[in-house]
């Protein structure tokens, strides 16, 4: 009898660590997932993604902030949230379990999607995602299994929560400690600072008028261009993205409106302009507006040359380690992603200073 009862208590517990395990090593997977991006996410530059991934390119994107909060942080929250209540006994826990596994495995599958949509795939996103699915699955065959209903044990719960703060402590740790992916500044950007005039500014702009955190950044910089453009050498870079259909048009039209000598002109009106109204007919009609000829401006979007210039801008972009848009060095200062007024503005008065005056 005795035998018997012991081979019943192993057999038991063997099913509550099998079952333990089957949903806490997604859970440790997500969290240090979703640690590394919350790293990526507060540093000025990506420390475990990789330049030019897709990994960057989502921080720049409406998925990255749901709600002013970033989505690593949501992350963590949860997976932390379902780590522990699978070290919990009983039935109730299992319910509480189940429920936050629900949820984030109906997220994991709404964010893989959308990454697809958007043409960003991010390592640590997909591996946080398939995680959370992955959870879902775990906690539905513990609930209906009735397993860890006795608990895990002290032990178990021991090594669980050990296992749980390593997760989240060590990628962070890591992040905290180890320096930035990109810290000096690059070739490309050097030699234009490099080009610019005594006591002015250098500020390089890439962009793609369709994108709407280059539209957004730009309202907030335009006027501080043009409070000190006699001591600003501005470059602007054309990255249009394959994901946007009227960027390449507009891209066309500024190279066209820079060549022509109304650069400026033309692309302030090209951010100015509706999203749908950067067609080619509707660029020409933006053009006519800034008062460039139709006819010597027709020839220029025509001229292989002028997809060669955007090429060699995007060229440019991928030497100088650009990941996202907009991306503008303001002097030897990176900035990536929409910018408030405020820290575009501090970056240029300090720029200007260093400069003298």
């Amino acid at each position: 009898m005795l035998d018997d009862w012991l081979g019943v208590m192993r057999s038991e517990t063997s099913v509550r660590g099998v079952a333990l395990a089957a949903s806490l090593v997604p859970v440790l997977a997500g969290l240090v997932a979703s640690a590394m991006l919350a790293v990526d996410y507060v540093r000025p530059a990506p420390v475990f993604c990789q330049e030019g991934s897709g990994c960057e390119a989502l921080k720049h994107t409406a998925l990255a902030m749901p709600l002013g909060v970033p989505m690593p942080v949501v992350g963590l929250v949860g997976f932390l949230a379902i780590g522990v209540a699978s070290l919990f006994a009983g039935r109730t826990a299992r319910a509480v379990e189940l429920a936050l596994s629900v949820c984030a495995a109906l997220a994991g599958v709404v964010l893989l999607i959308a990454q697809g949509a958007l043409g960003h795939m991010c390592v640590y996103c997909c591996v946080a995602d398939t995680s959370a699915i992955a959870i879902g699955v775990a906690a539905g065959w513990r609930f209906v299994r009735g397993a860890s209903s006795r608990g895990t044990g002290p032990f178990g719960t021991m090594v669980g929560a050990v296992a749980l703060a390593a997760a989240l402590a060590i990628p962070l740790a890591v992040g905290w400690l180890r320096p930035s992916a990109s810290s000096a500044v690059p070739e490309v950007i050097r030699a234009q600072i490099a080009r610019a005039p005594r006591g002015k500014v250098t500020v390089v702009d890439f962009v793609d008028f369709e994108c709407p955190f280059c539209r957004m950044t730009h309202a907030e910089f335009e006027p501080m261009l043009e409070a000190h453009g006699e001591r600003l050498h501005v470059v602007r870079r054309q990255v249009p993205l394959r994901s946007h259909p009227h960027a390449l048009d507009a891209a066309r039209a500024a190279c066209c409106g820079e060549q022509l000598g109304r650069g400026d002109a033309m692309a302030n009106a090209l951010f100015a302009a509706p999203v749908e109204d950067l067609t080619r007919e509707g660029c020409e009609r933006i053009a006519s507006g800034v008062g460039l000829a139709l006819d010597p401006f027709r020839a220029c979007v025509a001229n292989p040359k002028t997809d060669e210039s955007i090429e060699a801008d995007r060229a440019e972009f991928n030497a100088a380690g650009g990941y996202a848009l907009p991306t503008i060095w303001i002097g030897d200062v990176q900035l990536v992603g929409a910018q408030p007024r405020e820290a575009l503005a501090k970056t240029l008065h300090e720029a200007l200073a260093r400069v003298g005056g």
